[in-house]
């Protein structure tokens, strides 16, 4: 399919981001996230005229096929407090104080404002009976359904590790932890043509061009292009390409004294799971292709590990975050709370509100039966019945983490009157509460 271009006037003047998403947007450069057209006839782009150009047929076509595809995900059906299992048995206390967190978000927000008034109102260590009074007195459960109508669905675990690293390059201590580089632009594509709303794209400009970013064997390479963007040094390559998958976790300096990091952006390439790869290119078992698995097989294999790391070309950045914190921060921008707060399909799912899963502890069959807030994402976590589960700090919260692969049904609860058909929860998900940029969490 060939794309014949918008006329473009000239002018003066023009802002970098909306040429930069015009250039994508023509298909004059590779989109890293976001493959609109195959081929493009013209690849010079003037600056932006005055008049905005229509959107080209093809793209068009393109949007179409993405909304059949993805503006249903799921949705939320109104269910009776009955319907969630075991409900009652939850010591939800936990959930109140993860829910506070969200409230600090949340508050501003008119339909928020009521229910966070009164959790603020309750007693400072309230009873677990006060506390189910207030849920089931201020909220109504919603049962989370997928697209093809089925209730069941995967919840996975995440965790903040532990690595051992160093303000400075050590032999020891040799492979970096690097802060987002300037350079680095992001197109919010909805700026430009809000029917991508939910799509952005990242590059770099090289003369007039928005070009996709340094891939991960480039940014890696004795090149080191991003000299000078250190925050750390740690003294295992496999442990922080499970920090960035992560996204967030704590460096032990020398001294004993610890530094927190936080996912601050990503290069806007694909993400590609190393175990995938290692799967099939015959180097794991797909039994093995857990994250104890393919560190075992890094420890067997230490001379093949960067070429594997390297066929993932997605990389994350990282910010240094305040040591007084209570955890990682989510993308509600709050600290998520252990065993407490999920990642969650911002487009079904809003961030901030309570939800209750009904699944079985990491490789077993013991019922797990939780209050849960979401108040994450990630870029694995896609569809409606899908959750990722934080399981706090260090080894213990990371076996518990990497072992999580269970069936999973979701129960969401929306405060008394909000109307989840009318904020258009499950196609274009109107957020209840202002969200970060996602997105952290990846699968192994």
């Amino acid at each position: 399919m060939t794309l014949t271009p918008a006329p473009v006037q000239t002018c003066p003047k023009s802002p970098r981001a909306i040429l930069a998403a015009l250039a994508f947007l023509t298909g004059c450069a590779s989109a890293p996230e976001l493959v609109l057209v195959p081929t493009c006839p013209v690849c010079e782009i003037c600056q932006v005229c005055a008049v905005p150009p229509a959107v080209p047929d093809t793209l068009a076509l393109v949007t179409d096929q993405k909304t059949a595809a993805e503006s249903v995900r799921g949705r939320l059906e109104k269910a009776p407090w009955e319907g969630l299992p075991r409900f009652n048995s939850d010591n939800p206390t936990e959930a109140l104080v993860a829910f506070l967190q969200s409230c600090a978000a949340l508050k501003t927000k008119p339909e928020w404002q009521d229910v966070c008034n009164v959790a603020y109102s309750l007693p400072a260590k309230p009873k677990p009976d006060t506390v189910l009074q207030f849920f089931r007195a201020n909220f109504e459960p919603f049962r989370v359904v997928n697209a093809d109508e089925t209730e069941t669905g995967l919840v996975t675990g995440y965790y903040e590790p532990l690595l051992r690293g160093s303000r400075i390059w050590t032999p020891q201590y040799r492979y970096p932890i690097y802060a987002a580089p300037q350079d680095l632009i992001t197109v919010e594509l909805s700026d430009v043509y809000p029917d991508l709303k939910y799509r952005r794209l990242r590059g770099r400009l090289v003369g007039n061009k928005l070009v996709p970013y340094l891939e991960r064997g480039e940014i890696g390479s004795d090149a080191a292009p991003l000299k000078g963007l250190e925050i750390a040094y740690v003294d295992n390559a496999v442990e922080l390409f499970f920090l960035e998958i992560q996204g967030s976790g704590q460096i032990q300096l020398p001294d004993g004294s610890r530094i927190r990091v936080g996912y601050a952006d990503q290069n806007g390439h694909p993400f590609r799971s190393l175990g995938g790869v290692l799967i099939r290119r015959g180097e794991i078992k797909p039994e093995r292709a857990s994250m104890q698995g393919i560190k075992e097989w890094a420890r067997r294999y230490p001379a093949k590990v960067q070429k594997f790391m390297n066929a993932n070309p997605s990389f994350v950045f990282f910010k240094e975050l305040p040591g007084n914190l209570g955890g990682p921060i989510g993308t509600l921008g709050v600290p998520l709370t252990p065993e407490r707060s999920i990642a969650v399909d911002t487009r079904v799912i809003p961030l901030g509100v309570p939800v209750y899963l009904s699944t079985t502890f990491p490789g077993t069959r013991q019922e797990l039966n939780r209050l849960m807030v979401a108040q994450d994402t990630g870029g694995a976590i896609n569809g409606a019945v899908r959750a990722d589960f934080f399981w706090g700090f260090g080894d213990e919260a990371g076996a518990q983490a990497g072992r999580m692969k269970q069936a999973v049904r979701m129960w969401v609860l929306l405060p008394k009157g909000y109307d989840p058909n009318a904020a258009g929860l499950g196609t274009q998900a109107a957020p209840i509460a202002n969200q970060m940029p996602t997105s952290k969490k990846e699968s192994p």
